[in-house]
Order: structure tokens, then sequence, then C-alpha cells
């Protein structure tokens, strides 16, 4: 018989598997999988690609090498500027997994030791230890963007704020016409 779990028990986190989740979703459906990532000490990537402590970065496989979407650590190899680097990103500083060519995806907390010294420093995070609320992350964009923004295969700048309902950002109106959309497959 087995044991009884105790219903205040927690469990493994499930922001691995969720990464796991949609990262199939996104290679299954034929888009390009993003993760965007809250950059610490903790943190092996480009630093010179960082801004605001924040990377995003291509998972896809055509941009990666060895990937490895573990339950601790998200690790690859990857080319930037054409050099070969090694990344490692600890699972609770991934902030969003989305597909870049509809921005649908999951936005994730910071880590709270982060949220904490962001909330202190006023940057533009806040969240209370416990919080399952999601916060808007700065300069994370989950919206649609053209094929062939971005600057590198594996790097692409963000400048606009994360929607807090996880769509697409709708441009601001020109005025004119509505814009269309051209599916490109």
């Amino acid at each position: 018989m087995p044991t009884p779990v105790a219903p205040d028990a927690q469990g493994t986190s499930t922001r691995p598997y969720l990464i796991r989740a949609l990262h199939d979703w996104c290679t299954d459906n034929g888009f390009t999988p993003y993760l965007a990532v809250y950059v610490d000490a903790s943190v092996q990537v480009p630093m010179e690609y960082v801004k605001n402590h924040e990377i995003v970065l291509n998972v896809g496989f055509d941009a990666t090498s060895g990937l490895r979407l573990g339950n601790e650590f998200v690790e690859f190899k990857a080319r930037f500027g054409g050099v070969a680097r090694e990344i490692v990103v600890p699972i609770d500083h991934v902030i969003a997994i989305y597909a870049r060519e509809n921005g649908q995806g999951m936005a994730f907390p910071v880590p709270t030791d982060a949220s904490q010294a962001g909330a202190s420093a006023g940057a533009g995070t806040e969240m209370s230890p416990g919080s399952t609320t999601v916060p808007t992350v700065t300069g994370l964009r989950l919206a649609s963007a053209p094929v062939g923004d971005s600057p590198s295969p594996t790097v692409e700048p963000s400048p606009a704020p994360v929607a807090d309902d996880h769509e697409p950002t709708p441009p601001p109106s020109t005025g004119g016409s509505r814009p269309s959309l051209k599916r490109v497959k």
C-alpha cells in the first residue's frame, strides 16, 4: 500500500515540465522556441547580450547543440556573433518560454531573491514571497515578430514589456487601416 502524501506537500517544481512541454509544442508546430532568462551571477550567458538583467535565447534545435532541458538547469551550446559559447541557466531563472512567430507561451515569476532585490532597488518587477501571480517583466516581448527580424539566430533584443494575459500585445493604432497578418509556412 502506497504511503499517503501530506496535503501540504508541494512536490517538485512544475516549471521544468512546463518548459519541456512548451518547447515540444513549439517544435512540433514548426515554431521557434525562445527562452527569456533573468540574468544574475548564477547564469552562464554572454553578458554583452544582457540588457536590464534579461536575455532572450533561441532554444530551437537549429540554433543549439546538445540542448538539455533538465529539472535543475537548461544547458546547451550556441553561437553568438560566430563564437561558440556554453550556456547554463538555472531552471528558476527562466522567466518565459514562447514561440517567436506568434508570441504564444508562458511566463513565470522571477527568482524570489531577484524580485526582492528588484523591488528594493525600484526595478519594475514586484512580487511578494509566496505570490502566485506572474509579474510583468520589463524588456520581454511576447508579441508577434516578423520572420527574420532577429539580429542573430540566437539572441533577440526585446524592448517591449510582457502582456500579463500571455497574449500578443497589439501594436498601437496609427489611425489608418487595420494591419493584416501574413502567415508564412
